[in-house]
């Protein structure tokens, strides 16, 4: 009975290890399984070549020929020659699960880098493309650093992070680094050799960057090597290597373009574009900006005497510490041959005063051999409260400098001097003013004349005496525009005063007729200095234009300024003649204004007694003997009696 029951059980173990090694072998591959069902759908997908002579079922799926997936990839590919490339090229080509095609790619590669204006916004850009068209899990770009010996990496994922790493040039066994040296194409199963924590694992492919037969750096990608067009995509990584080469060689010469070579500063040309760009913040911030401008004492002196090595030596000293003491925010820049001018942004004239004072100080403590230590005028102006020109802030902060000269030193140290600080008609502003206009800013459209204009218009009167002043040097200015009339108005003013004296009238006439007979000329800002010095002889077209000024001189001047507009008859008419045959009106007789007809006498006068470049200055008898002829047609017959009378008494010197 035992024997037979466990024969039994022998069976029935064996039947249960059959039917688990069966479920076993249908769990581990269904398309083996007996199952009718199964049988049917595989005979339907796959064809009957699968089937092997035994009668079993091949795998579709691990069938390189014949699989599911490459009928799949049969039906969603295509193949065309590209004759850019020997041999041709499989267009698009299908990596992992996304297809590569090449021609879209190398447009939007193209695209970006037209469109990028700086190696992080390109990187940014083609690390996006890499991603979307090649489905690249990361892009790294290596360059390579001279100084440190390394390749700096610069690595960026799929998901936005950016990651950053150095490989050392001694590392020969690193990818990176056999790719570099060798300039050749290495693939790796990993990412390991990259150095960057928290990178996830993929295979890599090192790219050589070559430009003028020289490799840059590498491109790596995040990418399998196979199904790849290798060959196009080192193209590219020379391409992209050609981009950067032109990239540095444009940042050198922009930089050699705005760098003065002796000084290192900013030149004339980057000082003028870094100012531009601060002013505008200022602007747009509503802040201040000063410019302070230092020109070494006595360089001229120290070039003749001594060369221009020593003089450039004291230049170059000067830069050294200008650069030592400025803050961050600051520039500086050689504006001129001499003149080292410093941007000071978010500085108004105190502050700008404060710091100037302590790079004086630096600069009083600095010996140069056969020169002595090195001293320097100081010149400051501020936007907005100067000028909100940006050539007007320069002109004034260099008139403020030349004001600095003037001075001198006080008590060891320099004169720092602000446009805010001085008189603008006081003889040495004007006259520094002048110069400057004339053989620096000339040639960029600032007139001297029509600035001087603008700021007399513009003056708040605060006087009789200031106003004299403002008078006297406007019309000092517009006749040194013609050598030869030097002093004329000025002269004049004194000739009519003493003619209106002559004659018994107010105190308050005289002083108007002597102010007018100052500025009897001050039309002349507006005739042209080519008929203006003409030394011969003025043509009929010439002349006409010089009959103008009269006209400019009431209706540009005078009109605008309220202070002034009763000095309108005086400087319109003083041309006018008795006989009707003057100009601009052709006024006779009593119509022409006494005051006007004061003037006229004394004009003639100073022009008769000076020289002229066709003649010598007359004497007082000549000149009273033309007058007394030219009475009663001409001039007023009964002011020029009285004017002879007094001319033996007046002083001849021109």
């Amino acid at each position: 009975m035992i024997s037979r029951w466990n024969s039994v059980l022998e069976k029935n173990k064996v039947e249960n290890n059959k039917k688990q090694a069966e479920k076993k072998s249908l769990s581990s591959n269904p398309l083996k399984a007996s199952n009718p069902i199964v049988d049917r759908i595989v005979k339907s997908v796959v064809p009957q070549k699968n089937i092997s002579a035994s009668g079993k079922v091949s795998n579709p799926f691990s069938d390189t020929t014949n699989s599911i997936v490459a009928k799949i990839n049969n039906f969603n590919t295509y193949r065309t020659n590209n004759r850019l490339y020997s041999g041709g090229i499989t267009n698009p080509v299908a990596t992992n699960n996304r297809i590569i095609n090449y021609a879209d790619l190398l447009q939007e590669l193209g695209e970006k880098f037209q469109q990028s204006v700086s190696l992080h916004e390109m990187f940014n850009a083609i690390n996006t493309t890499l991603y979307e068209k090649m489905d690249c899990n990361f892009t790294a770009f290596g360059l390579f650093h001279e100084k440190s010996k390394c390749i700096n990496l610069k690595l960026y994922t799929k998901r936005g992070e950016a990651y950053s790493s150095k490989i050392l040039l001694s590392d020969e066994t690193n990818p990176v680094i056999k790719s570099f040296k060798n300039s050749e194409t290495v693939a790796q199963s990993h990412n390991k050799f990259l150095n960057i924590p928290y990178l996830q694992n993929s295979p890599s492919l090192v790219l050589p960057m070559i430009s003028v037969n020289q490799c840059i750096g590498v491109l790596i990608l995040g990418k399998e090597s196979s199904n790849v067009n290798i060959k196009l995509l080192e193209l590219f990584a020379n391409y992209l290597a050609m981009f950067m080469h032109n990239v540095e060689l444009m940042a050198r010469t922009n930089k050699y373009a705005n760098t003065d070579t002796l000084t290192s500063l900013y030149n004339h040309r980057g000082f003028q574009e870094v100012l531009s760009s601060e002013l505008q913040k200022a602007e747009d911030n509503k802040t201040h900006l000063s410019v302070v401008m230092l020109d070494v004492n006595n360089i001229s002196k120290i070039n003749r005497e001594l060369g221009h090595a020593k003089g450039d030596e004291v230049i170059k000293l000067v830069a050294e510490k200008v650069k030592q003491n400025i803050r961050p925010s600051d520039s500086a820049g050689r504006y001129g041959g001499d003149e080292i001018a410093i941007i000071m942004p978010n500085t108004d004239t105190k502050e700008a005063k404060y710091l100037a004072e302590y790079i004086t100080y630096c600069l009083s403590c600095c010996f140069v051999d056969d020169v002595g230590p090195v001293k320097v005028a100081v010149g400051i102006s501020t936007f907005p409260e100067c000028t909100k020109d940006q050539e007007k802030l320069l002109i004034l902060a260099e008139q403020a400098m030349y004001i600095s000269q003037a001075k001198g030193y006080k008590e060891g140290m320099s004169a720092i001097i602000s446009s805010s600080d001085y008189n603008f008609w006081d003889d040495v502003a004007l006259n520094s003013f002048a110069e400057i206009l004339t053989k620096r800013h000339a040639q960029i459209g600032i007139n001297f004349e029509e600035e001087l204009l603008d700021k007399f218009n513009n003056e708040q009167i605060k006087s009789h005496n200031h106003l004299m002043e403002m008078a006297t040097s406007l019309a000092g200015a517009i006749d040194a525009k013609d050598p030869y009339t030097k002093d004329h108005s000025t002269s004049v003013s004194r000739y009519s005063e003493a003619l209106a004296r002559a004659v018994n009238l107010p105190e308050e006439e005289v002083e108007r007729i002597k102010l007018g007979a100052l500025l009897h000329d001050v039309g002349k800002i507006g005739i042209p200095e080519s008929v203006l010095k003409k030394p011969d002889k003025l043509l009929d077209d010439e002349w006409e234009i010089m009959k103008q000024h009269p006209v400019i001189g009431a209706e540009k001047v005078l009109e605008p300024n309220e202070a002034l507009r009763d000095l309108i008859p005086i400087v319109k008419y003083h041309h006018e003649r008795i006989d009707g045959k003057g100009y601009p009106e052709q006024l006779k007789g009593n119509q022409i204004p006494l005051a006007a007809r004061i003037v006229s006498v004394a004009d003639a006068y100073h022009a008769l007694i000076s020289d002229r470049p066709y003649r010598k200055g007359m004497s007082v008898e000549k000149a009273c003997e033309i007058l007394q002829m030219g009475s009663g047609t001409q001039w007023d017959a009964d002011l020029v009696r009285h004017f002879i009378s007094i001319a033996p008494s007046l002083s001849t010197s021109v």
